[in-house]
């Protein structure tokens, strides 16, 4: 009897695991598996004996954090980087505030086709990010683009979009273009949690739409705002699809305009997928340092308030 009830508080005990199993079995092998031999290719090189011909000629040996060293010390990259810090600069802010926008104007009370209206934000980030690309590139070339045609029948100055300066804000606007629905939804989701009698106590304290917008919603969908902001900011370092898809489309984009694409380069056209590991592995520190980084930031700062 005694072992009896030994074994049913065994197996209640080891339920919660059993269920977790199936996750921990694919988190191991399609996560941290990956990375782990990511890691590896790190850590060697390819070495070649004389002409490099015949068999034994190429061998895999250790090469510490040589290819890291490269890595930092390698120009391009840190172009690359900075290059990105200013792509971000614009897509992170830009996509939020119209995120938090939209999201708020569904809320009002008094919209209208509130349905189609989050269908019709959302329905971009349905789009797979390499058909945007190529779909806003031919809108930025003056030979196909329609609203070229329009500016040269109205007389207007015809940018060129896809050179120069503009070339961030061409780029901006496609990852804008396609997240900011995503954004708007868990923004907007988290508004319609917060209880009615919360906007009911606003409103007998005499305080505007406007104002019950500004200092009870918005506090309020804090933590939805600093998830977003999460995501964007991981979204933005890991930028592959939009210069990739535009590239043939100008000379302005190098085949190394941004990190990832650098790391592609090394893989797949140069063939050094060891050069490529490391600065891969490079990439995955730096976003994940930045990202807790913003996380931690906010959390203090929200402890602050609250302590407040």
């Amino acid at each position: 009897m005694t072992s009896r009830k030994t074994r049913q508080s065994y197996g209640v005990r080891s339920a919660p695991y059993g269920f977790l199993l199936p996750a921990g079995i694919l988190f191991a092998l399609f996560f941290a598996l990956p990375i782990g031999y990511a890691v590896w290719l790190s850590l060697h090189k390819v070495e070649v004996k004389g002409l490099g011909l015949g068999r034994g000629a190429r061998s895999e040996v250790w090469a510490g954090l040589a290819n890291y060293t490269d890595a930092l010390t390698d120009s391009e990259l840190l172009h690359g980087a900075l290059r990105i810090l200013g792509y971000g600069a614009i897509v992170v802010p830009v996509m939020l505030g119209l995120a938090l926008v939209f999201a708020l104007m569904l809320d009002a009370d008094r919209v209208r086709l509130a349905p189609f209206t989050r269908l019709a934000i959302f329905l971009p980030y349905a789009i797979p990010g390499v058909v945007a690309a190529m779909m806003w590139g031919f809108l930025y070339l003056p030979d196909v683009s329609p609203f070229y045609f329009v500016l040269d029948r109205l007389g207007l100055p015809q940018p060129d979009l896809l050179d120069g300066g503009p070339l961030y804000g061409a780029m901006a606007n496609i990852a804008v273009w396609g997240g900011t629905g995503f954004n708007m939804i868990v923004i907007y989701t988290a508004l319609r949690a917060i209880p009615a009698e919360v906007y009911e106590a606003a409103r007998l304290d005499g305080c505007s739409q406007f104002q019950i917008a500004l200092r009870v919603k918005i506090p309020m969908v804090a933590p939805s705002l600093v998830l977003t902001a999460f995501f964007s900011i991981i979204a933005t370092l890991q930028v592959f699809n939009e210069p990739t898809t535009l590239k043939p489309l100008t000379n302005a984009l190098s085949t190394t305009w941004s990190p990832l694409m650098g790391v592609y380069q090394d893989a797949f056209v140069k063939g050094d997928i060891y050069a490529a590991a490391a600065t891969a592995v490079l990439i995955a520190v730096v976003t994940l340092v930045l990202s807790f980084g913003f996380l931690r930031a906010a959390n203090s700062r929200t402890k602050q308030e609250e302590a407040r």
